[in-house]
């Protein structure tokens, strides 16, 4: 059911994430509107406007941060672009949500924090792992009833069937010759491609649950042309942590984590995110010695988090999302990780700088 105070977005960028994700999301959000959307290739912008029907449409993403009914913008763009255009739209007043990984450089994202800083507007990174049910009610068990935590393990493995699924699941995806692309191919270099894609999401997992990462070992093998990484963690809280990124498995999608804790523990399968499917998290509790698990019916992860961004912006909510420092810290890990497969030694991602 639609609330009376609309969020007033725009989106940048109509290639495929906005397809798939972000344009039925500020259209079917309770609290959110698709106000316009912004994209050089003009057949491209052209075509999302008849089928989305947003108020306006900007070819130049300056004339979009212009108009001043514009409340907040949907950064749904190349990895490289991220920070430039979050710094453009902080500066001209708006809020801004933006696909991750947040940036490619530690410098860059402390540049952006510091906008965020000047601008006092909302920056939220498009994690929208944190808007899975299942995962939420992990985070509450964690939060009120597991006391302390023993251990982490979390796995994100993309699997060589992906595509028949989201072939399936996804709309048909409109390109265009006009689309503006980086000045390099971004998947030239699979291992940093794979790595900004997808360890991104598992590191934030890592850290919405167990908190900071002060310390990492990492490996790296590369055959059949298969990434896998394994990565053994250590928590600021004292939790140990092993993290598995491989891309790509020969069987179905596998995703997940299990946690153990101090009353009771927590094992968790997660679904290809095209599917819209609810984490199946099983939560034991031991002074009940009983297992639940959240039903988790409503699995937009994309429309929820647009949601919560926006609850944050007209009503004060408390940021659930990922904030810049989130955003920070993913990057710091992946950057920590890279120098760790190259050094064959532990790294701090605090110390780390430079990109993947």
């Amino acid at each position: 059911m639609s609330e009376e105070r609309q969020l007033k977005v725009g989106i940048l960028g109509c290639g495929p994430i906005s397809q798939a994700a972000h344009f039925e999301s500020a259209t079917k959000a309770k609290n959110a509107e698709l106000y316009a959307i912004c994209d050089v290739a003009d057949d491209l912008r052209e075509r999302m406007a008849a089928t989305h029907a947003p108020r306006k449409t900007f070819r130049g993403y300056d004339e979009m941060l212009s108009d001043p009914e514009l409340d907040a913008v949907v950064i749904a763009i190349s990895d490289a672009f991220h920070v430039p255009a979050a710094i453009a739209a902080l500066r001209a007043g708006k809020h801004v949500l933006s696909e991750k990984p947040i940036g490619i450089s530690v410098e860059e994202v402390e540049e952006l924090k510091t906008a965020v800083e000047q601008t006092g507007k909302v920056l939220q990174v498009g994690h929208m792992k944190r808007f899975d049910a299942g995962l939420q009610s992990a985070k509450t068990f964690i939060d009120q009833e597991m006391g302390e935590m023993l251990a982490l393990k979390a796995w994100y493995c993309d699997s060589t069937h992906r595509y028949a699924v989201t072939d399936a699941v996804q709309p048909l995806m409109v390109k265009s010759a006009n689309a503006k692309k980086p000045a390099g191919n971004p998947k030239a270099d699979l291992e940093k491609y794979f790595m900004l894609a997808h360890g991104s999401h598992l590191l934030d997992t890592a850290r919405y649950f167990g908190g900071e990462i002060i310390e990492l070992e990492a490996r790296l093998r590369n055959r059949f042309g298969a990434y896998c990484w394994f990565v053994d963690v250590e928590f600021a809280n004292g939790t140990i942590g092993h993290l598995d990124l491989t891309i790509s498995v020969r069987m179905d999608w596998h995703e997940g984590f299990q946690i153990y804790g101090e009353n009771g523990s927590v094992i968790a399968k997660t679904y290809n995110p095209w599917l819209f499917k609810t984490s199946d998290v099983d939560v034991f509790h031991e002074r009940t010695g009983e297992t639940t698990r959240v039903l988790g019916a409503d699995g937009h992860f994309y429309r929820r988090q647009l949601e919560a961004f926006s609850d944050v912006i007209l009503n004060g909510a408390p940021m659930t999302g990922a904030n810049i420092d989130d955003g920070l810290a993913s990057v710091r890990g992946m950057v920590a990780i890279a120098q760790s497969v190259r050094s064959g030694k532990s790294v701090r991602p605090a110390d780390v700088a430079g990109a993947l």
